[in-house]
């Protein structure tokens, strides 16, 4: 009891200390912008990034030049506050830093989760069903072009846009292979992420980029779907012109069945109650949807852990001979992996796409850093304040075309151009 009450009077006497946290990491970083050392911050980025790109045709992880770039930038934002601040100014650079770990630290575990759900329905054949039975419907080519992307455009709300691509695709490789037809492999790999991109637009979960305006609560999560109008119209019209390109012949595709393995529905459940959970959380009681996301990942651990103890009493069932010798068994086991093995949520996890969860981390911590020295309230002033927030989203948009959108749209939340930002802008 003595414990419990140490622990309630611990916290009780932290709130306070969060709370100015909280207000100092409010207030607008000093302007640093005219100090080399700062300019040295702008610069680290572009090189980690240019490594980055560099990487992708050497084989080098993405997530190596964006960690060790923050790093260094948060070396020299620490050391320019150390030089031309006070005491009171390197409170506010912990603040700031304090807020952006809190902020990507939610991100990374709502991501962990969300990954970790998808690659378990994957496991258990549910996406290989959705494959087999798309194929085994008999439709023609342009009937798959247009079931590909509508299933696309509906998934990726609650998928994120990525997966659901990855999932069709082998649909649109299947028929390209049967049919040889190059063309259809193009056109309709090319509409599905149209379509994939296009509806993750209008949801939270769609995107990253949007999960990360709604975590920011810039947006409502029911007015993501005020656009879902726009988001149709922007997959329909370039899908409608791509049609004319594809034949209308039937496709004849070697298809063979899919079975969802056992506990393959109520893993859906379990992310439907998930995904409510998150939502429910962050609208009614005002807590960070992450926590509903973890809450969710820790049924789906505790229904696996179930699940793995009736697959190994089913597996266990003899394979091999049962006169083996024991050091054979021994041989074995340590040489050999078994076929098929129970169920392990920790498989899952383990299988998780690390190097780019790695990379948003480093990439959006780097980000956070210019942030702290000044550069991104100045540009924020200049874009926002003179061109006004149409005209400065357009080129964002046309920014994130050519760098990756995510970094784009962490300095857009960085910038927080609020006094002329309404909540349709943020959606564009």
């Amino acid at each position: 009891m003595r414990v419990l009450a140490a622990l309630l009077a611990f916290f009780a006497s932290a709130i306070p200390a969060l709370a100015s946290g909280s207000a100092a990491a409010a207030q607008t970083p000093p302007d640093f912008t005219s100090y080399p050392i700062a300019w040295g911050v702008l610069i680290v980025l572009v090189i980690s990034y240019a490594t980055v790109v560099w990487g992708e045709q050497h084989e080098l992880k993405k997530s190596i030049p964006v960690l060790i770039g923050a790093g260094v930038i948060w070396g020299l934002v620490a050391t320019t506050y150390m030089i031309h601040g006070d005491e009171s100014m390197i409170a506010l650079m912990d603040a700031g830093f304090d807020h952006s770990i809190v902020e990507i630290g939610e991100l990374t575990f709502f991501l962990i989760t969300a990954m970790t759900f998808v690659i378990t329905l994957q496991e258990r054949n549910v996406f290989e069903l959705i494959r087999f039975r798309m194929l085994h419907a008999g439709l023609s080519q342009r009937a798959i072009f247009w079931a590909t992307g509508a299933a696309a455009f509906m998934l990726s709300p609650v998928l994120d846009n990525l997966t659901t691509a990855l999932a069709l695709v082998s649909v649109v490789l299947a028929v390209g292979t049967a049919t040889r037809d190059r063309n259809f492999v193009v056109l309709a790999a090319i509409n599905l992420v149209v379509a994939a991109n296009a509806g993750g637009a209008f949801s939270p979960f769609g995107d990253i980029t949007t999960l990360m305006v709604w975590q920011a609560e810039k947006v409502e999560f029911l007015e993501f779907f005020s656009i879902f109008l726009p988001s149709l119209v922007n997959w329909l019209v370039p899908a409608l012109i791509m049609s004319f390109a594809i034949k209308s012949s039937d496709a004849e595709v070697v298809n063979a069945p899919v079975q969802l393995k056992r506990g393959a529905g109520v893993m859906i459940g379990i992310f439907a109650l998930t995904m409510f959970m998150a939502v429910s959380g962050h609208m009614f009681f005002q807590l960070p949807p992450v926590i509903g996301m973890t809450t969710g990942l820790g049924l789906l651990m505790l229904y696996g852990y179930f699940l793995s103890h009736h697959e190994h009493e089913m597996f266990e069932e003899a394979v091999l001979p049962a006169d083996l010798h024991d050091s054979h068994m021994a041989y074995l086991e340590e040489h050999f992996k078994p076929r098929r093995k129970p169920f392990d949520p920790m498989v899952s996890i383990k299988n998780l796409e690390w190097d780019t969860l790695l990379f948003f981390y480093g990439i959006l911590m780097a980000v956070a850093g210019l942030a702290q020295v000044g550069f991104l309230v100045e540009v924020s002033r200049t874009m926002y304040g003179e061109f006004g927030a149409t005209v400065t989203n357009i080129a964002v948009g046309l920014l994130s075309a050519l760098v990756d959108n995510i970094p784009v749209m962490s300095a857009v939340l960085k910038m927080d151009p609020r006094w002329c930002m309404a909540n349709g802008c943020w959606s564009r």
